[in-house]
Order: structure tokens, then sequence, then C-alpha cells
């Protein structure tokens, strides 16, 4: 096939501007690729959709340099309730202010334009990387040592010309229907209407996450980011979008609220929610990531957490091998590390949403009362699972911790040691306590390792553990992937 013309070129084309996009181009231009993103709309969708980022992905958007902004407007919910009509407590997750193991607050609400602003502002820092909005990637082809995408945008049609393309467009993703990638449905889908308000007196509004388990109309009540709150109710038979959507139909939702006069309605819109995975996140040298991946049902707040744990793991490969000469083969790797988890995420978030969206006033009451018995046997979760860890890929199987996702510690002034740990892989030996950057965290470093009985660890540019043993047999495992040699000291 014949080579068409080419109007740009780059490492990596990202098609698809929102965050999961966007992190991974910040990710991928702080390591020195050359990156370009192509996003359809003309600016940022200026209302909410994701509310909830976790303490993994906030530790993301650290090592993109914009957490601090983030958190500034973030809010955490005392607790995440799961009520039934009566206002029983049936399940309630606690600690989403504890600092979890990626050394940020567990659960933070957010306001997702607010934090695709910070991101798009560190993109436009980085000299090697192009935001080009109105442009969509409308098709490809891959000539061996490239791929050629075909971009429609403002003044015309062009081509960009990239060692890899991306694909990060959303659920209706044009690059993955253009590669042939179907999805593996998870068989839950539901309509529910999603009402965003602006707060005027939040004192007559909830400091819980709420989800109300009520067979006559499940209902979702959670924080947003400062001075918003969202209701999601769930459509009935028989309603239609139009007919949801109306002003009058959403103020008496609103009623048993009470908040009449203390909320603004800032946007309102049908979402199906749906659980589905696509076949496969690589064919030659194009990828999938975010909802172009998959999609995740809203009740465990995954979603957006899920395309920035993507962007986490894609972002060091790709750097690897176009940048490093490491195996094209290492990006094979990324489906299998990443889907376990994300399968699991899924599965809690169907889990939580078969609880709530219970209709039958029947099923409701059997609910309750299977409840009610393992609440009083205190045979509930009191908070959300650990996610699994990497069980294969890029880890040294069978070394104690490999695979784990190696915390983010804190000194005691505040230090988080991802800022010690910089961009590429690390190997901290016990020798290595003595050293001035590592000093203050030597203490849980040394926990660490004494819990896995080894002399020193190596860890992932994605914080994951690649293995455990002596620096030397770490390192010579590592160089088999031809990546950046790991720093054997944090100086």
């Amino acid at each position: 096939m014949t080579k068409p013309k080419i109007d740009a070129m780059c490492d990596v084309l990202i098609a698809g501007g929102g965050p999961t996009g966007v992190t991974l181009a910040v990710l991928l231009a702080r390591r020195g690729v050359n990156v370009i993103v192509v996003e359809k709309e003309a600016d940022i969708y200026p209302l909410p959709r994701a509310a909830h980022i976790d303490h993994e992905g906030m530790r993301i958007l650290q090592e993109a340099g914009v957490a601090d902004a983030v958190m500034a407007t973030a809010r955490r919910a005392d607790r995440y309730d799961f009520i039934n009509a009566k206002g029983d407590v049936l399940l309630r997750f606690e600690g989403a202010t504890r600092t979890g193991a990626g050394g940020w607050p567990s659960a933070n609400m957010i306001h997702q334009p607010s934090v695709e602003a910070q991101l798009r502002k560190a993109l436009a820092s980085a000299p090697n990387a192009d935001l080009r909005t109105s442009s969509e990637a409308t098709g490809y082809e891959e000539h061996g040592d490239c791929v050629v995408a075909r971009i429609s945008g403002p003044d015309g049609d062009y081509r960009i010309q990239c060692q890899y393309l991306v694909g990060a467009d959303g659920a209706r993703s044009p690059v993955r229907k253009a590669a042939g990638i179907s999805f593996n449905d998870l068989n839950f889908e539901e309509p529910w209407l999603v009402v965003d308000v602006l707060v005027d007196d939040s004192s007559r509004l909830p400091t819980a996450n709420l989800q109300i388990c009520d067979p006559d109309r499940p209902t979702t009540c959670v924080l947003m980011g400062e001075g918003r709150h969202r209701w999601e109710f769930m459509i009935k038979p028989g309603e239609t979008a139009e007919e949801v959507c109306q002003d009058s139909f959403i103020e008496r939702l609103l009623e048993p609220w009470d908040v009449k006069g203390a909320v603004r309605l800032e946007r309102k819109a049908v979402y199906t929610f749906r659980a589905r995975i696509a076949e496969n996140w690589r064919k030659g040298r194009v990828l999938l990531a975010g909802d172009a991946a998959h999609q995740t049902p809203p009740f465990a707040g995954q979603g957006m957490c899920s395309g920035l744990r993507d962007a986490a793991n894609l972002a060091w490969k790709l750097a690897a091998v176009t940048k490093d000469n490491a195996d094209p083969a290492l990006l094979d790797t990324y489906q299998p590390e990443r889907e376990p988890n994300l399968r699991a995420t899924i599965d809690m978030a169907i889990m939580m949403g078969k609880t709530v969206c219970v209709t039958c006033p029947w099923r409701a009451w059997l609910r309750d009362a299977k409840f009610k018995l393992a609440r009083r046997l205190r045979l509930l979760p009191t908070a959300p699972p650990v996610y699994p860890p990497i069980s294969q890929g890029k880890i040294l199987t069978g070394s104690p911790g490999a695979g784990s996702y190696f915390p983010q510690f804190i000194s005691s002034d505040g230090q988080k040691l991802d800022d010690v740990l910089g961009l590429e892989p690390k190997i901290i030996r016990r020798d290595d306590m003595g050293i001035a950057a590592v000093a203050p965290f030597a203490a849980q470093i040394g926990e660490w390792l004494d819990a896995h009985g080894a002399e020193a660890m190596l860890i992932r540019p994605d914080r994951y553990v690649f293995g455990t043993g002596t620096a030397s047999a770490l390192k010579s495992a590592w160089g088999a992937i031809n990546a950046t040699t790991p720093d054997e000291r944090s100086n």
C-alpha cells in the first residue's frame, strides 16, 4: 500500500482529549515522547460527568503535576451509605477521608471540567505535546513501521503519521470501530436521569454519599467538587427521556429532599449505565484506553479512575518502546495487567448496582432482610475492596510482592515518596536507607522489605512492584525488556 501524503508526525497520536487521553499525553510528554492529541470538541465539555477520583487516581494526577490544584476544590464525604426506603442502613463504607495507599485521601469528589482544565494546562506547558481541538480521528492505515491516521479538522481533512495510535475517544470510539474491535457485554444496562446542581446553601444537603435502595425509585445522591451536588434517578418503564428531563418533573423528584431555594439546576441528562469490555485493547500499532476500552457503571465511582490507571500503565511502556528501543511485545502486557483489575471494579459496580436497582417490592424486602442480618452479624465489608494486584505481565513472577501496588509513603514533614522516585523504574535496597532522599521514608520502606523478606525491590514507573530480590538480579531481569536501566539509588 502506498503511503499517503503526511501533514504531521509524532511518536504517539492520541484520539480523544478527555481525562484519559490528556493524562496519557502529559505522562508521555514528561518522558520525552512527541505526542499529538486530537479532540473533536472545540473546548472542554462544560458540564460535569465523573464525580469521583480515588487515591490511586490522585497519585497519577500527582505525576501529571496537577494533583494539588485538583485537591484545592475537591471534597470528601463522611461515608457512603446504602439505605432502604425506610431509611435503614443496609451497607456502609467509611474511611473516605483516610489516606489511601496512593498517598492521597481515599475518596475525592470532584468537578470533572475543572480537572480537565488543569490537565490541559499541564499539557500546554510541554514543548513536545500538541492538542488539536475540533479535530477527530476518523480512520487509519497501518504501514508496518507506522500508522497513518485520517483526521477531520476545522480546515478540512489531513493525515498524521505516528508510531502508535491510542483510541481514548469514548464509548462510541471511532478508533475502536476502525480497528474492528467488538465489546463483550457484561449484561448490565439501566437508563438513569442525572441531575447536577449548583449549591447555594450546603447546610441543607447530605454530607454523605447515598444510594437510596427504594423500589419505587432507586436514587443516588452524591457530593461533587466544591459548590456542586448530584442526584441520579432510575428511569421507570414507560418513562421517556423527554419526560424525565422536564424541569417540572425534576422538581417533583427533588421535593422529598427539601432543597428548593438551596440549589440551582446546572445539568440534566439521561445516561444508560453499561458494563462492557473490549475484546482486545491492542491491535497492531493501535491501542484503546478509557471508555473506548471499557465502560463501568457509576456505583463504585471507578469509571474515570480506570481510565487514569490505563494511562499510567501505558505511558511508561509506550515511552520505553518509542524512545528506549524496548521490545514492542511489552505493549502486549497492557491488557493482561489491566483487565483483571478492571473486571474487579466492574464486578463491584455491578454488585452495587444490582443492590440499588431492585424495583420489585417483594425482592426489595428480601434484599433488606439479608443485608440487615449480615450487617448484624458483621459479615458486610465496611470499605470498598482492595482490587487485585497484577498477576501476569511485566513482573518477576514468584518473587514476594511482585505485582502488588507499592504504597506512596509520606514523611513526617509531608514529603511524598513519588517526588523522590521520579519517572523511571527504581531499585531501592536496604543499603539505601541512609541516602538523604530516602532517609525520610526509611522506616516505612524497611517495614515493607521486612514483610516481604527482601533485600531490595524494583518499583515500576506506574508504582507497581516489578519484583524483589537482590539488586543485581532485579536489574538483570528488568533489562530483559530492553527498557531504561533502573536507578539503583535515590540521590
